[in-house]
């Protein structure tokens, strides 16, 4: 009993460590995105404007076959990297939905309702304000969304003044968030299909499958049936990120070994290492040793969970590459002398989704169906958490970006969209943190 106790003892010191490894790593993410957003829009308003701009429409192919892929770099970035990221949003939620925040509806529920009411808001007041004043209905998913990486750079401000479970939530949050905005993308900006392109690409999933199905645990088959399948998912006219999404999924939980067998492997190799140690005649390792060490590194990688290796590997690129050239590339928005309006009703319908929409759909539905008894709060939180909660909501920065992209194709009205999403996901922000230091000041 003392060991399952010590056993239980060392897992959740484990997962602890994991997730503020994860939050650290992810709010760190944050800073060096509002750098980049800082950077693109002093470069779009600079003597280097030109420049900047022309810089993502410098056009680059590919070729497979009879097939031309012919994009500039803003949308390599856009349809290709981003792909990536999606990739690590579906690793993130089948890992959820599997072991995870999310693995049961008892812990799922509070932040599902938090997610739903966080979407379908922002929504009603992006609709209403267009509605009314003849707007464009087709931009009623960008204040929707709420930016991981953005919020927890504000949640790190605050270190431990501000609960582990309150960072699990807006993560939880975020992860509901990413998977609408995963179905929104599928469902609603997809262009004209391209029927034999769309076949090859639902071969190229069905060969995914049948790896997954005959249990290949190797990570390196799957991620070049991968780039097949983003080739031909682009080709469709399927918007190219749901290709991340489709390999996320096929991607494998089970390791290749136990860890009962990966102990045995390294004790026994750890023993006949010990013991060729004494025929050591300098600095240099024996064969034998060497052997032994090459035996663990194969059992090391062997034991590891497929999809949370490829999780981790992904993480600092994600973090520290595509999300910040993202920021870079899409950010930029000419103030001085630009065509938007600040009071068009796009761009009062992302102010008032964000900065309303957000922290009332995330409070008043959360809080409406805990009285209900519907849902139940995590104990470790209080209400005064969950409004702080709400307001980093309005922190909706990327992923209001990308369905910007997606939603418009006036230069013009992409701009009008950009500098709400910008400017409402920093004062949300401030909002946000200074609130929850408040609350922490008051206790």
């Amino acid at each position: 009993m003392a060991d399952i106790r010590k056993n239980r003892a060392e897992t959740k010191a484990r997962i602890f460590i994991i997730i503020e490894s994860f939050l650290t790593r992810e709010a760190y993410s944050g800073f060096l995105l509002f750098g980049a957003a800082l950077l693109a829009m002093i470069l779009a308003n600079s003597p280097w404007s030109q420049f900047y701009f022309d810089l993502w429409h410098t056009p680059v192919g590919l070729e497979i076959g009879e097939r031309i892929l012919d994009m500039d770099l803003g949308h390599w970035v856009n349809d290709g990297l981003m792909a990536l990221f999606f990739l690590l949003i579906g690793l993130e939620i089948k890992r959820e939905l599997m072991v995870g925040e999310l693995s049961s509806l008892r812990k799922a529920a509070f932040p599902l309702v938090a997610a739903l009411g966080g979407i379908v808001v922002p929504m009603f007041f992006y609709m209403a304000v267009n509605l009314q004043q003849g707007g464009q209905l087709s931009g009623f998913g960008i204040p929707m969304a709420t930016d991981i990486a953005f919020a927890l750079g504000f949640l790190l401000l605050l270190g431990s003044r501000v609960p582990l479970a309150l960072k699990i939530f807006v993560i939880s949050l975020a992860v509901f968030d990413d998977l609408a905005a995963v179905i929104l993308v599928a469902l609603f900006y997809t262009s004209s299909l391209d029927l034999p392109a769309l076949g090859y690409a639902a071969a190229t999933l069905a060969a995914l499958v049948l790896l997954n199905r005959l249990g290949i645990k190797k990570l390196v088959p799957y991620l070049l049936l991968g780039i097949l399948l983003w080739f031909w998912v682009e080709a469709s006219g399927i918007h190219a990120t749901i290709a991340g999404i489709l390999l996320a999924l096929t991607i494998p939980v089970g390791s290749r070994i136990s860890s009962e067998r990966f102990l045995d492997i390294s004790r026994y190799e750890l023993d006949a290492f010990g013991k060729h140690e004494t025929n050591r005649k300098n600095m240099l390792l024996t064969p034998e040793q060497q052997d032994s060490l090459e035996a663990i590194e194969d059992a090391y990688e062997a034991v590891q969970n497929p999809l949370v290796r490829l999780e981790h590997r992904l993480h600092p690129i994600r973090a520290f590459f595509i999300i910040p050239l993202f920021a870079f590339a899409n950010a930029g928005v000419q103030i001085a002398g630009g065509s938007f309006q600040l009071l068009s009703p796009v761009s009062l319908g992302i102010l008032l989704g964000l900065t309303l929409g957000k922290p009332l759909g995330i409070i008043g539905i959360t809080y409406l169906t805990e009285r209900l008894g519907w849902v139940q709060k995590p104990s470790s939180l209080s209400w005064k958490h969950i409004i702080g909660a709400g307001i980093l909501g309005g922190v909706g920065f990327t992923m209001s970006i990308f369905i910007t992209q997606l939603a418009f194709e006036d230069a013009a009205t992409i701009a009008t969209a950009k500098l709400p999403i910008v400017a409402c996901s920093l004062v949300m922000g401030i909002i946000g943190v200074l609130y929850l230091l408040r609350l922490k000041s008051e206790r």
